[in-house]
């Protein structure tokens, strides 16, 4: 490829390779595509890198067909010696035809077909999708849909929705001025649709990333009926996908305001230890205990723990059996318990399932020093009762108590 010299003129000033994509700019100079796009959205002062003349953002690039055809005809030719010949590159997206599409989505006679048209554009140009207001139109239509309780064309939209995403400010302002849409991604969870499992399971996926950019003030608002759609979705387990994207969801939402106890009030607990005691995948259960240990931090979700007469074994018996950030939350949970709800009966219960022995073997094991000294913590107070059990080695708790 050294041997062979290349015309100038085939290479871009900004990236300085050969151009797969030639455009003229308005001060006439010629750019590889990629890069000046790439210039035009990043450099500080949108000036021609060529010229210095000032390059508005929105100004219009010209394909150069004939460069383009020059280059490619000469890589072919040139293709024995190492160069890769130029393809032909698409045409670009025009915004005045996705607006088009956009007005369209508002006309009962072309909406589907719209859709359609839009779901075919946003698996390549879903960033050009999202500048030009996909996402927010994607979300004003689901909500009509779910104001009208009609399911046709939801599942294109909830796809081009995904496809266009970006953690961008606009897509959060879609998000807090149209708070229907989490109402709506609820609604079609109970919806009787076409390809089901499908559907909602991209309905949670969606959800998960509504949640993600919602304000503070609309999380607080959730309603005590959105944690049991939640939990209705974990107890269906219609897909490995949506049981995930619940779990995060009400680990995201659990911080705010009193959603926690609307969680425990919603039957958590008793939904979250039969779920685990199925033996799920193990990033499931990383999600399972992290949730627990949330809804362990207040006093009627402790109460709602000790009420299931799993709860203590399942959680003693996934310690040093699952992962490391199992084992933090299931030692956290064990000491939230045993400080904050340590009866007699509960106490005899940690001895009896296992939970002590694990707390000792944690202090053995080659587990980080927070995570040993938290397990300390708990053998330490209640050692004098514990040690009296034949339920127990003695040595691992004379040894291990201080």
């Amino acid at each position: 490829m050294d041997e062979i010299e290349i015309p100038q003129y085939f290479i871009c000033p900004i990236s300085l390779q050969i151009m797969k994509d030639p455009v003229t700019a308005v001060t006439g100079i010629t750019y590889d595509r990629e890069s000046i796009e790439q210039w035009l959205k990043t450099a500080k002062d949108t000036i021609c890198p060529v010229t210095k003349q000032v390059l508005p953002s929105s100004s219009c690039l010209t394909p150069n067909h004939m460069l383009r055809r020059l280059i490619q005809a000469w890589s072919t030719e040139n293709a024995s010696g190492g160069i890769d010949r130029v393809p032909t590159p698409k045409s670009p997206l025009c915004k005045s035809r996705l607006l088009k599409l956009i007005r369209e989505l508002e006309v009962p006679g072309l909406y589907v077909n719209a859709l359609k048209k839009l779901q075919v554009l946003a698996k390549d140009n879903s960033k050009f999708m999202e500048e030009a207001g996909v996402p927010k139109a994607m979300v004003l239509l689901l909500i009509r849909c779910c104001n009208q309780s009609k399911t046709i064309g939801v599942e294109q939209a909830l796809r081009i929705l995904y496809l266009t995403w970006t953690p961008s400010g606009e897509i959060k302002a879609a998000v807090n001025e149209n708070h229907r849409i989490i109402d709506c991604l609820t609604w079609i969870q109970g919806c009787d649709i076409a390809n089901p499992v499908v559907v909602k399971t991209l309905a949670m996926q969606v959800l998960k990333r509504v949640i993600e950019a919602a304000n503070t003030r609309l999380l607080e608002k959730l309603k005590p009926e959105f944690m049991e759609e939640m939990l209705r979705v974990l107890k269906l387990k219609f897909s490995q996908q949506a049981t995930k994207s619940a779990l995060q969801i009400l680990i995201q939402v659990c911080l705010w305001g009193r959603n926690r106890s609307k969680i425990v009030q919603a039957n958590a607990m008793f939904e979250l230890v039969e779920l685990e005691l199925e033996k799920p995948e193990k990033n499931i259960t990383e999600l399972i205990f992290n949730l627990l240990a949330h809804l362990c931090s207040c006093a009627d979700g402790r109460a709602e723990f000790l009420s299931h007469a799993g709860s203590i074994a399942m959680v003693a018996k996934r310690i040093l059996r699952v992962s490391p950030a199992t084992d933090d939350q299931a030692v956290h949970i064990l000491s939230l318990i045993s400080k904050n709800a340590a009866t007699k009966e509960v106490l005899s219960e940690m001895l009896r399932v296992g939970a002590v022995t694990k707390l000792c073997m944690v202090i053995q094991a080659d587990c980080s020093t927070y995570l040993k000294h938290e397990a300390r913590e708990v053998l330490r107070p209640h050692s004098n009762l514990w040690n009296n059990s034949p339920c127990i080695a003695v040595y691992l708790l004379t040894r291990y108590q201080r």
